[in-house]
């Protein structure tokens, strides 16, 4: 995907945020609920300028990272082979937070959102997403399953990568089913936490495997 277009994507999540917040605002109160935790219980306020800024300044921020970083990236750890797969990857990321903010505005003007189930359906949908592009990452500094041992290896990274994608898209197929289930939110991020850590223990596993024993 060329530079140029994702730039656009990203300039149209943005002007989609601002026209949500231009037509919902004189219908938010002076304080926006933007935080819930893991039982669905508000604990995070915002004003509703905040609320709008906040998630569009992310959007602006991973918009430039996704320039900056294949461009700053040292020789032998190169994003650009894998340019399209890592643009993809980060639009899907501002996706996640353009929802999630939209969700967040709407609930705040009064229209009833489950927001739990929106940032679990969310999280899902982007832990697939990712899953099924994870495979195709090169080794680098700035995104994918990052230690010691994938660092270390081309060998170690590809199959840490080959197994992470199949995991991650299990883990985000379970994050829906629950969120559709109604289950909790601390369920998914155990999930996550796990998968993480399964991960980086097979990352040192298959180190030892394929460079230790030749």
């Amino acid at each position: 995907m060329k530079p140029a277009r994702t730039l656009f994507i990203s300039a149209l999540f943005v002007l989609i945020l601002l026209l949500a917040f231009v037509w919902l605002s004189p219908h938010m109160p002076a304080r926006v609920p933007t935080h819930w935790n893991a039982q669905g219980q508000v604990n995070g306020y915002m004003s509703p300028l905040g609320a709008m800024l906040t998630p569009m300044i992310v959007i602006a921020v991973l918009a430039m990272l996704t320039l900056l970083l294949p461009a700053i990236s040292p020789r032998g750890f190169a994003i650009m082979p894998f340019g399209s797969i890592f643009a993809l990857i980060m639009l899907a990321v501002q996706a996640f937070v353009l929802v999630t903010a939209l969700a967040v505005l709407l609930n705040a003007a009064g229209h009833p959102v489950q927001m739990p189930l929106i940032s679990m359906l969310g999280i899902g949908a982007l832990l697939m997403i990712v899953g099924n592009y994870l495979g195709k990452l090169r080794k680098n500094f700035f995104i994918g399953i990052r230690t010691p041992w994938t660092l270390a290896s081309d060998a170690v990274w590809e199959r840490t990568h080959r197994v992470g994608g199949w995991l991650f898209m299990l883990a985000g197929a379970a994050g829906i089913a629950l969120a559709l289930a109604g289950g909790p939110l601390g369920v998914l991020v155990a999930i996550v936490l796990g998968v993480a850590l399964a991960l980086t223990v097979y990352s040192y596993i298959a180190y030892r495997r394929l460079e230790l024993h030749h």
